[in-house]
């Protein structure tokens, strides 16, 4: 283990790997999902509750808690673990996600970005250097350099100029650095161009990072696509550092990540629809509100051990939604956080079995995705919505 990654490597099998990251808040067993807690809070859930379930990282976001409550007021507070009760390790992103989703209120400059607020519409600048000062201020385990991400279907000299300002913007970034405790990512751009994500690993390598992420993907393209381009991606970073895929968590998608080597994973969207109904089960997403589930005397997924399966019914659940009570997506967040973090168990166990392959063909033997056409209709519904504010 390298100090400077916090990583050691304990095991590969069919190219999915098992391995710890060291923290200052403890180690943190790979391939890891970090549950999304954006403006420090995952959603309904107290932290007691998220690391009841198991998780020891959540993901916490500069953009937002800059603009709410002020990094100077977590500051005060003694730093991010301390102001939301949680005593595990964070990441924070930079939030350079938030402004490409929001792009119709910023402007990006080799100097930084001049946004406006979505909330109030007020106006900031950001530089890399002040994302790294106020991720140092809240205090996160690992920390995100500035970046700025290209959309899906933008032209081969947009998405050049986006990688070659993000590569600008990681350098002094890395200069910036004062903080000896936490470890500081790269984030690989490129769009969906396989040459620039080659010519982007090689810059970004030479640096020397303490992990990899890669960013701009899971914006609307075919998971076909993601998949080639985080398998190139991947082969081309170094083995002794940890890989962090941006923005992408169901269940499906983090199988085959694992299987291309990565071991770090976010993703708002089992929390996100847990609130709409959407809970995991081994067999695909099934929509709670369903009637077919209002006479349903059992749980959802029988044999998982989860509270909410463990004390309610599926029929009581569906109950709740319909009622629109607010318990529903305490429990439907609950069940689908410890989904995740069954699966991220049993995907290491079969590392380390060395039966990852055997795993990862009975997944699929029972595993139905979401509609392919559907998901990226939504995406870029979403995306469209957004940057149009």
């Amino acid at each position: 283990m390298t100090e400077q990654s916090g990583f050691r490597l304990l095991k590969t099998c069919a190219g999915a790997r098992v391995g710890e990251l060291a923290t200052p808040h403890g180690p943190v067993a790979t391939p890891v999902f970090l549950p999304v807690g954006s403006q420090g809070a995952v959603k309904t859930l107290t932290p007691e509750e998220v690391k009841d379930i198991g998780f020891k990282m959540v993901l916490a976001n500069t953009y937002h808690l800059y603009l709410r409550p002020g990094i100077e007021v977590v500051a005060k507070m003694s730093g991010l673990h301390k102001f939301m009760g949680w005593d595990g390790a964070i990441l924070t992103d930079s939030g350079g996600y938030q402004l490409f989703s929001l792009a119709a209120l910023c402007r990006a400059s080799d100097e930084g970005v001049v946004f406006r607020s979505h909330i109030d519409g007020s106006e900031h600048f950001l530089t890399p250097e002040l994302v790294v000062q106020y991720q140092e201020a809240l205090g996160a385990d690992i920390i995100m350099v500035l970046d700025e991400c290209s959309a899906y279907g933008d032209s081969l000299e947009r998405v050049r100029e986006a990688m070659l300002r993000t590569h600008r913007w990681a350098e002094r970034c890395k200069k910036a650095l004062k903080r000896g405790d936490q470890a500081l990512y790269g984030i690989v751009q490129g769009g969906v161009f396989p040459e620039l994500r080659r010519q982007s690993v090689e810059y970004l390598t030479s640096l020397g990072f303490a992990g990899y992420a890669i960013g701009g993907l899971s914006v609307g393209e075919p998971k076909t696509q993601t998949l080639a381009l985080v398998e190139e991606v991947v082969a081309l970073l170094p083995q002794d550092k940890p890989r962090y895929l941006m923005g992408v968590g169901s269940p499906e998608d983090i199988v085959e990540g694992v299987a291309r080597g990565i071991d770090i994973f976010d993703s708002a969207l089992p929390t996100r629809v847990a609130r709409n109904g959407a809970l995991f089960t081994w067999q695909g997403r099934r929509n709670i509100r369903n009637t077919a589930f209002s006479q349903m005397d059992q749980p959802l997924v029988p044999d998982c051990r989860c509270y909410t399966c463990r004390t309610f019914s599926a029929a009581y659940l569906q109950h709740l939604f319909k009622s629109e009570e607010l318990l529903a997506l305490r429990l439907a967040t609950i069940h689908n956080l410890y989904f995740i973090h069954t699966l991220m168990d049993r995907i290491r166990n079969a590392v380390l079995d060395g039966t990852f392959n055997a795993f990862r063909d009975n997944f699929w033997a029972s595993y139905q995705p979401t509609d392919e056409g559907a998901r990226v209709s939504q995406k870029q519904k979403w995306l469209r919505s957004r940057r149009q504010l």
